[in-house]
């Protein structure tokens, strides 16, 4: 039986590793002709292998290899049904606005916002050609939500990330786009076990307020991602779309489960 994205064109930014890994391969699963893009070839490669698809090494905080990007995969495969806009970085430099510099700070931005802004606009004019696309913009439930523990610089980046996702996707809507964010709570990616081995305290705090009392694989995620990729999300554009075990939903977290009551 066909997948709900069979012989669509999609590309995952982000492709080598974590969320972006696991989308293109519940992508390629779902029928998707898969392109990969990461700026690690290594980790590229061998996520394209693995699905069968295409591969592309790019910096998607710079607007010509954006631009070539998906001017290729359109001269390749004749179309972009699907993107994922995912790659982002959470460098140990951002902390405290007290402590987080300028060259940090503005290096966030760059890759984490800048860069889908980037892949927004020159995606965009293909889909409007074909008359029909769906993007997927990676937020954070840290957008949503202050913190202690701050990260200022990835914070504020996933923040713009939604209100940049919001106006597209109200404005490109009657052209057949659909434009939406994903909100992703803590998830076992490389990044957080980075994290958790530089700062495991602080790590270890990120989890006691998680409400399903663990982390998401990615694979949780991905599941999200092929749903708003597909037509069963066919009427939600300018949403945030949030996958976090409850975080956001939280007053106060439960101590045990309901399965360690006597």
């Amino acid at each position: 039986m066909p997948g709900r994205l069979q012989d669509r064109v999609a590309v995952v930014t982000g492709a080598g590793s974590g969320i972006g890994l696991a989308t293109a391969r519940r992508f390629a699963a779902e029928g998707a002709r898969v392109v990969c893009v990461d700026i690690d070839a290594e980790a590229g490669q061998r996520a394209a292998a693995e699905v069968d698809g295409g591969f592309v090494a790019a910096d998607v905080a710079d607007e010509a290899a954006v631009r070539d990007l998906f001017d290729g995969v359109v001269e390749r495969y004749g179309r972009v049904d699907i993107a994922f806009n995912n790659a982002g970085i959470s460098p140990p430099e951002d902390d405290s606005i007290l402590e987080t510099g300028l060259d940090a700070w503005e290096r966030v931005l760059r890759v984490n916002t800048t860069s889908v802004y980037l892949c927004c606009k020159y995606v965009i004019p293909h889909m409007r050609r074909q008359g029909k696309g769906s993007i997927i913009n990676t937020a954070s439930f840290v957008a949503l939500m202050g913190a202690a523990t701050s990260q200022i610089a990835y914070t504020a980046s996933k923040g713009g990330v939604l209100a940049l996702t919001r106006e597209l996707g109200v404005q490109f809507a009657r052209d057949g786009i659909r434009v939406n964010a994903l909100c992703p709570g803590p998830v076992a990616t490389p990044l957080l076990r980075e994290l958790f081995a530089a700062d495991p305290e602080r790590a270890a705090r990120r989890l006691v307020h998680v409400p399903m009392g663990r982390f998401g694989e990615p694979s949780e995620i991905a599941a999200a991602v092929a749903f708003l990729a597909s037509d069963d999300a066919s009427f939600m554009t300018a949403a945030q779309f949030v996958v976090d075990g409850g975080i956001t939903g939280a007053y106060v977290t439960p101590l045990r489960s309901d399965r360690d009551r006597p």
